[in-house]
């Protein structure tokens, strides 16, 4: 697990906290109102950690040329809602608006800045900690803060000011939905019950290549249960014609990273011939019906869209008796109600069985939720891009900050904080 700093280790008590969320949220396109709150009732449990505190947001909401790119107003008011408290909002992030706002806090208060994706400097500025600590964001906030708290796991992979910026200029210091991510993720990955699966599926497969190769490689899975875009890889790889539509939907989602994913996928095949499951049939798109096909039977010029009966049943029953299950990705087009069933199954064999499952982010997190079985998995994720990183072995850029961080300003709690 990281070496970071957490609220447990800290006294912020009257400190200025400087408090960078993730709250982006689905927002309806005709009134701005809030479809989903889940992320931001995710980090209640941080900012009454620092009740005493005075709190300074830093979040963003989508990005520019979105219809969706919009001030944090509205997330400031259904913050307060959620908290029972005021929460100021001010029109400007780090100008002498922003300034003087924080200035004037008292402990206990809270103030949420504008979009920081309205910063030129958070869009475009690439490179090390060091090069974000030189942009305006990160000088001007550093010198009225005390202490940085990163709670936007979701943007733990983002290498921006509002990330890391602030590494060597202020104590930077893991929120708890951070430290949560961390500590669950961890679980599964370092010291799985064994039998680990992991299931991947998703037309992300570039990605999901590169977690099965992390995780077989570093022996932290016994099995990778492949699915969806996923599977149709695995499956043209091992010499099953999946169909010209099929090849030609995955080359166009792979684009330039088509060969180099294929030859990992091959690779892997050829050292783990034992430790990836391939589906034995699957469901075509024929007509605007679901028929099911076993792969012996392929090629049919049609679409493919979920695993097979047969497919889902073995799925299932695997894991059921899994110890530890890492998925991520669906199963096929769920949004097809006729395509559902390998998501869903999966899904409900994760609830049932007595192992420890981990869902990724992003189209997963959200079915798991709507389908009311959150508190039936080991762990869901709030981070789509960043879980998948994590999972693939990658430093995410936000939690490498957390620990250089930690190793300059490490103090204990009842030492005042001293970052001059």
């Amino acid at each position: 697990m990281a070496k970071v700093l957490t609220l447990d280790e800290v006294d912020l008590d009257g400190r200025t906290v400087l408090v960078r969320v993730d709250i982006n949220s689905p927002l309806d396109p005709k009134t701005n109102l809030f479809l989903d709150d889940t992320r931001i009732r995710r980090i209640l449990p941080t900012l009454n950690r620092l009740s005493k505190s005075k709190v300074v947001l830093l979040s963003h909401q989508s990005r520019p040329g979105k219809k969706d790119f919009t001030s944090t107003l509205g997330h400031a008011r259904e913050l307060g809602r959620l908290l029972g408290r005021n929460v100021k909002w001010v029109d400007d992030i780090y100008g002498k608006k922003a300034l003087a706002a924080i200035e004037n806090l008292e402990d206990g208060e809270l103030l949420m800045l504008n979009n920081v994706r309205m910063d030129d400097e958070e869009n475009n500025t690439k490179g090390g900690f060091d090069l974000m600590a030189e942009t305006q964001m990160v000088q001007n906030l550093s010198m009225i803060a005390d202490a940085f708290v990163n709670d936007a796991f979701a943007c733990a992979h983002r290498s921006s000011p509002s990330i890391v910026g602030f590494t060597n200029t202020l104590p930077c210091i893991a929120g708890e939905l951070m430290n949560y991510e961390l500590s669950k993720l961890g679980q599964a990955l370092e010291n799985p019950k064994r039998p680990c699966i992991a299931v991947l599926g998703g037309i992300k497969v570039d990605d999901s290549v590169t977690v099965a190769e992390n995780m077989l490689r570093g022996g932290t899975c016994d099995h990778i249960w492949v699915t969806g875009g996923v599977a149709n890889l695995f499956l043209y790889i091992s010499n099953i014609d999946i169909g010209e539509v099929n090849v030609n939907f995955l080359k166009g989602e792979l684009g330039n990273s088509w060969e180099d994913t294929v030859s990992k996928a091959s690779k892997l095949l050829v050292d783990f011939p034992e430790c990836i499951i391939m589906p034995s049939d699957v469901a075509l798109h024929m007509t605007g019906n679901r028929v099911d096909h076993p792969i012996q039977n392929l090629p049919i010029e049609a679409p493919i869209f979920d695993l097979g009966i047969t497919s889902i049943r073995a799925l299932s029953k695997a894991i059921k008796s899994a110890g530890t299950i890492i998925l991520n990705g669906p199963a096929g087009v769920f949004e097809q109600t006729d395509f559902a069933l390998g998501t869903v199954e999966m899904l409900n064999a994760c609830a049932e069985g007595n192992g420890y499952a981990v869902m990724g982010g992003g189209h997963t997190a959200t079915l798991v939720s709507q389908r009311g079985l959150t508190r039936k998995m080991g762990h869901v994720s709030t981070g789509g891009g960043a879980c998948l990183e994590l999972l693939a072995g990658r430093v995410l850029p936000g939690v490498a900050s957390l620990e250089e961080s930690a190793e300059q300003f490490r103090f204990s709690i009842s030492k005042p904080l001293d970052h001059q």
